[in-house]
């Protein structure tokens, strides 16, 4: 009987307020070490910790936006460990009544599959400081910039059966926070990062002993450690071993997952509520507020587009999928055939971007000119082939597609006069040609084609090409 194989996320997003959540220091990344840094997150004697209420309100967004049950009364409690970049001892955080309760993501898989992912919590926590190793040797620094950032640590149900799927929900969840503009979601700056619990059980069977592996902050680094640890746990299973319930990291340049420390339980870090914060309350009208401030979502955002556009489901998934995406795809898409805008965007742009390492928002394209590329194919100023080797000028060089056209002579040949004289002339140098398509050899039409338009280097007119070359070929 195969293994079944059970995967729960804990995501950490931080919030992209101005300032950290229990004090005013700024949360701007890349300051000189402790630059960022006052008696509060410090944790000097006597300090006192005050609520950032932008941070309240973000992890409101991001409740009403999954669905989620929200607490009008929640509290925050002490987690107690000890670790070197933790200057208090403990760290603030939210255990037993969590300011966002359930609620709820539908996934879509490659597939072309739904599939619901229940959300158990999501609470607002302090993040620790970061200790340096690199630029020391046998020593460890300690930079405490990042301590007391404002973090909404998101934790799902284990609902996910394969480590596609996993990348999949936390792929939704990434396009999700940054269209709320709760947070950057820069993963290589630890914005947006997580924790894959994985378990291993016989199906129908109770839960496995978990490993959990931290700080995971890449897609492929989840989907490739998840892999990974499936198949140490098989190993174990299978030669008769257990499943030492542990913490565990991924090592990105060996491809593999390590011990890192036994798994800790709730009861090892001594929570109990925070005697320096009063309960966090919340109030009927606060909520509504956040709600009239909601921007168009991702699932209404697709749900428009299938509308709208009439585009098919998967083609609104993919262009709705981070938002500057689906408004780059908006700008295109104006006066224009959506499905053709909607190709051009999935197709040449994202190839182009994937093949260069870009993200949409680096896109060297400026959506508008992409429309006006466009408008030239649909008023047949240039073909099909032509626009792509523009595109390709514009991706490399940047500039304007008129400009473009006109200094490289690329307009399209449309005089029927001119595009006869080059037919005549290619039936006269290719008489034999002529005759066996004449006498029934229909594929030779395909030659005949490519002789013209390799005449007028692709210039020609393909419709009134094919028209007037049928003819000529006819009549002669």
């Amino acid at each position: 009987m195969a293994w079944e194989v059970v995967i729960g996320l804990e995501v950490h997003v931080q919030l992209n307020t101005r300032t950290k959540i229990f004090c005013a220091c700024s949360t701007a990344f890349g300051a000189e070490p402790n630059a960022h840094t006052c008696p509060v997150c410090l944790a000097m004697p006597g300090a006192l910790p005050v609520l950032n209420e932008a941070a309240v309100d973000k992890a409101i967004a991001f409740g009403l936006a999954i669905g989620a049950e929200l607490n009008h009364r929640s509290v925050f409690a002490r987690k107690n460990y000890f670790y070197p970049d933790l200057p208090k001892g403990y760290q603030i955080s939210q255990y037993e009544i969590p300011i966002v309760g359930r609620g709820h993501l539908d996934v879509l898989l490659p597939d072309g599959m739904e599939k619901r992912i229940n959300i158990t919590r999501a609470h607002l926590e302090e993040d620790a400081g970061k200790s340096l190793h690199e630029a020391y040797a046998g020593e460890s620094g300690i930079d405490l910039n990042r301590a007391g950032t404002p973090l909404l640590e998101i934790v799902s149900e284990p609902d996910m059966r394969s480590a596609v799927e996993a990348v999949a929900y936390l792929k939704k969840l990434h396009a999700l926070v940054r269209y709320l503009d709760i947070s950057d979601g820069n993963m290589q700056e630890g914005s947006f990062r997580c924790d894959a619990n994985v378990s291993l059980r016989r199906p129908g069977e109770p839960f496995g002993t978990r490993a959990e592996i931290k700080n995971l902050n890449s897609f492929r680094f989840l989907e490739k450690a998840i892999g990974y640890e499936i198949l140490r746990q098989q190993d174990i299973l299978e030669a008769g071993g257990k499943v030492v319930q542990e913490t565990r990291l991924f090592d990105a340049n060996q491809g593999e997952t390590r011990s890192m420390r036994s798994k800790e339980e709730a009861n090892d870090y001594r929570y109990f509520p925070d005697p320096d914060l009063l309960p966090l309350q919340l109030e009927e009208e606060r909520i509504e507020r956040v709600r009239a401030a909601l921007p168009e979502l991702p699932d209404a955002r697709k749900a428009r587009f299938i509308e709208q556009y009439g585009l098919p489901t998967y083609d609104a998934a993919v262009l709705t999928a981070a938002q500057e995406l689906a408004d780059y795809y908006e700008i295109v898409a104006t006066d224009q055939d959506a499905k053709l805008a909607a190709n051009w965007v999935m197709g040449e742009l994202l190839g182009a971007l994937n093949k260069a390492g870009l993200e949409i928002e680096s896109c060297p394209v400026v959506a508008e000119e992409l429309r006006q590329l466009l408008t030239r194919i649909a008023d047949q100023t240039i073909s099909g082939k032509i626009a792509k080797e523009i595109f390709e000028i514009l991706f490399a060089e940047g500039g304007s597609v008129d400009a473009i056209i006109d200094a490289r002579g690329l307009r399209q040949i449309t005089d029927s006069s001119a595009i006869v004289a080059m037919i005549d002339e290619i039936i006269q140098k290719n008489p034999q040609q002529a005759a066996d398509y004449r006498a029934g050899k229909e594929k030779l039409f395909g030659f005949f084609v490519g002789q013209v338009m390799k005449a007028s280097q692709g210039k020609a007119n393909p419709d009134q090409v094919n028209a007037l070359l049928r003819e000529r070929l006819q009549a002669q």
